[in-house]
């Protein structure tokens, strides 16, 4: 079994017993995260069903060939189907002692529910007979084969399965019963003729011709058939819709592609002494140290993680009778993977006929405040380093622990109650579709997302939606576990839901309260109750868990972290959730509400008097404002930026005033009036730009308008004064934003520095306030050496630099093209989100010419990459002194950080 590129690796034990395992868990990136934890349980001697696996690079190589196999690849894949059935002592399709095998995706990253899977592989009309010999079971057998049938026309046919859903209904109403369970070993057989009908009818030949025989579609029962059938499904639902778009939320790469892992098949639904399960080492929802998952006896695997029965939870899997040997087994193995992987891990398990079998592990995912007690803990018990608790964390994750909850002091009935999925709340209105949570995301309407139970294809929805509400599935459920992973509120196995998805209404038993679409519902995932009605949200406050790893994060980071907030209140939430100063201070949403008037009375008159008072009114309000910022952020640097944006931005529409002429004029409005307005749209169309973005703003405004930044930095110096004489410690410092050339910069320094002089005079206090410039055009960055040395700090705006630098109006660019550009691997990411590469030399280049100019040189961020975990890798690696983020993206940034700094070392 060699070959010049490997791409089978067997796992599992062969006749004798011998561990004949090729991989181990270092190889996720070629065995994916699946086959590479089955080959490291094989390995430490845990009872894994043997199989081997197909390399992800095959997956790869197969997709990049237009669905075509590499050349030897097939003779490869019969050499380890031929192993491992002479391993097994059993051959498929045999019609004495068949062996079925299981063929399941496994990515590098975990991907829960996103690709296929297809159980029970190797049943024909023939081997259906062997397996009722060797079990004496012909209900099972029977029951095996309609699941096999029913499983490969969806996933590798893309048949409906409410095709067969609907033939499973007809049956049980016709016979009487409630359950599958009650449905007789004639009734099952008389369904797989059923099932095979359905095939034969809704697949087309002329697309699969090898499954024409005598004219007709027929369900394959060649074995091999079916297995290559299978393996190309697979590898091609690394492309379906749901993983690409999976991959694209959770930015993992479209290139990895999927292992395939072939599994001899073991059974939970032989009877009441098999089962099967999922379970979690630690509790994933607040990180408790217990045994959690849920089971089902006699079931298979997919039963559970689908909700169609309600599951028991796992700790009680050790008193049923005939399941508690395994049970207790179960839990030991729970203690040797978690020392041995040092995490906290997922199991998927089958015990068939009381004998257990491991299917999967790998490290579970968690809700974020399970994600900080997990870490803590296991530092206190010493299973790993606090560098390394660091790093379990993930910080997009914390944003969870910023989610809201409801207020303690609201009043509310609750109406239901189901499992506390993934916690934090959400307000909004019913919907019951992906489509209609997308419609309404995109219509500004909050929403929850209400459905008996979640799949794969919900997940745009589940995305869209504020959380996630169904009537079944437990806590393992894909609702569950793709909420959890989102940091989405979910609320699942609300079994009092009615749900009438076609009515697109929900009834909850025992009452008459019927919740219909567009009704405002209420969850809370951390309790698992519905309450109808809107209930006031409150934010969750940082302690505990969080505290202890930010502090970590604060004693390892070397990168500071500032905040940026426009107003005392958003400056006290930064310095709260640790911002170590304001990175960013846009004055121009001080000249909001009230103030916008007076701003206007400065722009449209050109009487100098006017423009005085005005300026005059502005003085006195941005005084209050810069001192109540100082104030809150007292000995802590506030950065703040001059005016920036066009003036054009403080005036009326011109489009709206036109209207509003032409209406006038239509109903007869006084001449007076009209020339009012007239005069008044000739003026605003005189600060018209053909591109405000490049044009008159930052800067340039400041000279053409000196009057503006003299008032705005006698605001800052005279705010500054007042705190210092009440014995206070302000530390303003002054943006000037825009500059491309050194003389711009200088000029307006000048100003400042002479303002700053006779305020100091005036309230007889010495002021020293340092006086930087925002790098946000290419130009300034690379003669930044020059620029550095009339400033004493550089700030890089690469919100700007990014739009500067590609040629995008970020306005106009991101809703147009970059969605089709992102889809069409044009750009790898959306770079108004995550840093540029190119964008990012420029910020290097920036940096080292600017230390050139000015050794002493403070450098920045203040764009919102300053919050982007990625992005701050990037900074932290060309060595900038902070970054700057919104206050709740603080947290994540300190984490963030830190995480930057473990790994650079």
């Amino acid at each position: 079994m060699t070959e010049a590129v490997k791409r089978v690796y067997a796992f599992g034990k062969d006749a004798n017993g011998n561990n004949v395992t090729e991989g181990n868990t270092d190889m996720k990136w070629v065995l994916g995260g699946k086959g590479a934890n089955l080959a490291e349980m094989a390995n430490i001697g845990l009872p894994v069903p043997p199989g081997f696996t197909i390399t992800c690079q095959t997956c790869m190589e197969y997709a990049n060939a237009d669905n075509t196999w590499p050349e030897g690849a097939l003779d490869t894949i019969a050499e380890y189907r031929a192993d491992l059935e002479e391993r097994m002592g059993k051959r498929l399709g045999d019609a004495e002692d068949p062996l079925l095998v299981s063929v399941r995706s496994g990515a590098p990253f975990s991907m829960p529910g996103m690709m296929d899977t297809v159980l029970n592989l190797g049943l024909n009309d023939e081997s259906i007979n062997g397996l009722i010999k060797q079990t004496d079971n012909p209900r099972f057998a029977w029951d095996s084969y309609r699941r096999f049938i029913q499983m490969f026309s969806n996933v590798v046919m893309g048949l409906d399965g409410d095709l067969f859903e609907n033939a499973i209904v007809a049956m049980k109403n016709d016979r009487g019963v409630a359950s599958d369970t009650d449905l007789t070993a004639e009734d099952l057989q008389e369904l797989v003729g059923e099932f095979k009908a359905i095939f034969t009818e809704n697949v087309d030949g002329t697309e699969y011709p090898s499954l024409v025989v005598d004219g007709e579609v027929q369900f394959p029962q060649d074995p091999m058939v079916q297995l290559q059938l299978a393996i190309e499904a697979v590898f091609g639902s690394w492309n379906n819709p749901r993983a690409v778009l999976y991959r694209q939320t959770n930015k993992i790469a479209d290139d990895l592609g999927t292992a395939v892992n072939v599994q001899s098949m073991v059974f939970g639904n032989k009877g009441n002494t098999s089962a099967t399960g999922v379970a979690f080492t630690r509790n994933p929802a607040n990180g408790t140290k217990e045994f959690y998952g849920d089971y089902l006896v006699n079931a298979q695997g997919e039963d559970v993680v689908a909700g169609i029965r309600n599951t028991s939870p796992i700790a009680e899997l050790k008193e049923v009778e005939g399941l508690e040997e395994a049970g207790a087994q179960l839990e030991e193995i729970f203690e040797v993977l978690e020392n041995h992987f040092r995490d906290m891990c997922d199991i998927e398990f089958t015990i068939e006929q009381g004998k257990l079998w491991m299917l999967q592990t790998r490290a579970g995912k968690r809700t974020a405040a399970a994600a900080l007690r997990i870490a803590i803990e296991m530092e206190k018990e010493g299973l790993i380093s606090k560098e390394e608790a660091i790093m379990r964390v993930a910080p997009d994750q914390l944003d969870q622990l910023l989610h809201p909850q409801f207020d303690k002091d609201a009043t509310y009935d609750v109406v239901a109650r189901g499992l506390n999925a993934s916690p934090g709340a959400a307000v909004g209105e019913a919907v019951f579709s992906a489509t209609d949570a997308v419609e309404a995301a995109e219509a500004g309407r909050k929403c929850v997302l209400v459905r008996w139970e979640t799949n794969p294809d919900d997940l745009a929805g589940m995305i869209a939606a504020e959380g996630i509400l169904t009537s079944h599935g437990g806590k393992t459920s894909h609702a569950a576990v793709i909420a959890r992973g989102m940091g989405a509120p979910c609320v699942c196995g609300v079994e009092a839901l009615k749900i009438d998805a076609a009515k697109k209404e929900a009834a909850i038993a025992g009452t008459d309260i019927v919740i219909r679409e567009g009704d405002m519902i209420s969850i809370d995932g951390t309790t698992g109750i519905v309450v109808l009605g809107a209930v006031d949200l409150v934010m969750p406050e940082l302690t505990g868990d969080l505290d202890t790893i930010l502090e970590w994060a604060d004693e390892v980071r070397t990168l500071g972290v500032r905040a940026n907030a426009d107003n005392p209140e958003d400056a006290e939430l930064s310095r709260n959730f640790g911002a170590a100063g304001i990175g960013l201070c846009r004055t121009e949403h001080m000249f909001l509400g009230d103030r916008k008037q007076i701003i206007q009375t400065f722009i449209l008159n050109d009487d100098e008097l006017i423009r005085e008072k005005a300026v005059s009114d502005l003085f006195e309000a941005q005084v209050g404002d810069f001192y109540g910022m100082f104030k809150a952020m007292d000995g802590l640097p506030v950065i703040v930026r001059l005016l920036d944006p066009p003036l054009h931005e403080f005036l009326e529409s011109p489009r709206e005033l036109a209207v509003e002429i032409a209406k006038m004029e239509a109903t007869g409005a006084s001449a007076d009036v009209l020339a009012e307005k007239r005069d008044l749209l000739e003026k605003i169309d005189g600060f018209a730009e053909q591109n405000p973005m490049l044009g008159m703003r930052g800067c340039r405004l400041g000279i053409v308008y000196p009057i503006l930044p003299e008032m705005q930095v006698r605001a800052i110096a005279t705010a500054a004064a007042r705190l210092k004489k009440e014995g206070l410690n302000p530390q303003p410092e002054i943006m000037i934003p825009l500059v491309s050339v050194l003389p711009e910069l200088a000029t307006l320094r000048e100003v400042a520095e002479a303002v700053i002089a006779e305020v100091s005079v005036a309230e007889g206090v010495e002021l020293e306030i340092p006086i930087g410039t925002m790098i946000e055009l290419p130009r300034a960055a690379v003669t930044a050496n020059e620029i550095a040395t009339v400033a004493d700090f550089f700030s890089f705006g690469t919100n700007d630099l990014t739009q500067t630098t590609f040629g995008f109006s970020r306005d106009d660019v991101e809703g147009e093209f970059v969605p089709q550009y992102l889809a069409e691997h044009l750009l790898p990411y959306n770079p108004f989100a995550t840093i540029d590469p190119g964008v990012a030399k420029l910020v290097e280049m920036g940096v080292a010419l600017g230390h050139e100019g000015n050794p002493d040189l403070v450098c920045g961020v203040c764009g919102e990459h300053g919050g982007d975990p990625e992005s701050i890798h990037t900074f932290n690696r060309i060595g900038l002194d902070y970054v700057s983020c919104s206050p709740y993206r603080v947290p994540v940034a300190r984490l963030a950080a830190a995480q930057a700094a473990i790994k650079q070392r």
